[in-house]
């Protein structure tokens, strides 16, 4: 129905690899199946391994697959072979490809293998039809960051690109930038001992209560900070906006030890078109303001952060992929951005044209239990592409 078996074909040998980001165990023989595809529809295949790169020894094979056809541009296709653990609960093997009615079942169905069968698909219907060339990069590593993947190409290896598809992400709008993120942790520090003479020690957990009842108000300044690129659709603002999350807890191991120390870790989204460093300030002003209103003696620490990038809307690329991708499902596409971050940030602040497309539509649970991707997605993103590669817009 969807005209999608060899992208399906693809899909289930990959899927049947388990390539744990966390263990790290499946990328060489993940690696060597890409290769073998990529070589069988006539791409010209290098492998670059990050692993001495890396210095743990863990071997991180890079795939850059290229069709030459004497064009003069190059457009760049990223995508990663890496996945998230598959976690418990699942109706259908995590690593075992699952086709039910339109839709197909797997860790990596859709974030991001079912991404690389759909650019593999759309190399091998367009040939030497391209008006590009094309690097097609298949990386481990992006869900921890990707320095030793896309990261490692881009800064290491020199890979050259005049355009770039990141395609890591939904088909419903063609993304022309990603959020970034500053991560950080908030410490009071107390005395440890006995919990039978708390009138002995100080407690860091009621400070860390009493500093986060009022830090939490961060969150409302950084929800008015609007960008001016639209948000994807179906949010509940037109264009995206601030976001700051306590995320985590931390205090104590055991129930007669007062604690000598709590933490709490946050994760602030940086606007695509926001400085990093007007953020920044901007969250140590408020942790300042609030530590004098509280008197609670606390710390801002192992703060880390950044990755926002954007093209400007109006870009040609972006419009002609917009064309593009509206043409494949029939209907427009917004151009909007991203909540999250990928792989554009390697690309992007390099002046590379960059756009953000894929099969990862919304309620596909990646990341989650059940993940899985739309064969009309796997067929109107490989369409897409084809398209793009081919069409004059």
């Amino acid at each position: 129905m969807f005209d999608v078996d060899y992208e399906l074909k693809v899909l289930k040998r990959i899927v049947e690899i388990d390539t744990d980001v966390m263990k790290k165990t499946g990328y060489v023989e993940c690696a060597r199946i890409l290769r073998e595809e990529a070589e069988a529809i006539g791409l010209g295949v290098e492998v670059y391994d990050s692993k001495d790169y890396a210095g743990d020894g863990i071997s991180r094979p890079n795939l850059v697959a290229t069709l030459d056809v004497g064009a003069d541009k190059t457009l760049g296709i990223v995508t990663h072979y890496d996945v998230v653990p598959p976690g418990e609960g699942w109706t259908y093997p995590p690593f075992k490809l699952t086709v039910v009615d339109d839709r197909a079942y797997g860790r990596g169905a859709s974030d991001d293998k079912g991404a690389i069968a759909t650019a593999l698909g759309a190399l091998k219907r367009v040939s030497d039809k391209s008006k590009f060339n094309v690097k097609l990069m298949m990386s481990p590593d992006e869900e921890v960051g990707g320095k030793f993947g896309i990261g490692y190409l881009v800064n290491e290896v020199k890979v050259q690109c005049d355009e770039v598809i990141i395609l890591d992400g939904g088909p419903e709008a063609v993304s022309i930038g990603a959020s970034g993120i500053i991560r950080g942790t908030i410490r009071v520090k107390g005395t440890q001992g006995h919990a039978a003479y708390p009138h002995l020690y100080s407690n860091p957990i009621y400070g860390l209560i009493t500093f986060l009842d009022k830090f939490r108000r961060f969150s409302e300044v950084r929800a008015k900070k609007i960008s001016r690129i639209p948000a994807p659709p179906g949010s509940p603002l037109p264009y995206l906006w601030g976001r700051f999350s306590i995320t985590v807890l931390r205090a104590g191991e055991k129930e007669n030890v007062i604690p000598g120390e709590a933490i709490a870790k946050f994760d602030l989204r940086v606007l695509p078109d926001e400085p990093v460093e007007e953020a920044l300030t901007e969250l140590k002003a408020f942790f300042l303001a609030v530590k004098q209103e509280t008197q609670v003696d606390a710390e801002l620490v192992d703060i880390r952060g950044g990755g926002n990038w954007c093209i400007d809307p109006e870009h040609p690329m972006a419009k002609a992929f917009q064309k593009a991708a509206s043409k494949a499902y029939g209907e427009l596409i917004p151009i909007a951005g991203e909540f999250g971050g990928n792989d554009g940030r390697y690309f992007a602040p390099k002046g590379i044209p960059t756009i953000s497309y894929g099969p990862l539509r919304r309620g596909t649970n990646y990341h989650g239990v059940d993940e899985h991707v739309y064969l009309k997605d796997v067929k109107c993103v490989r369409d897409a592409l084809v398209y793009y590669l081919t069409e004059d817009f």
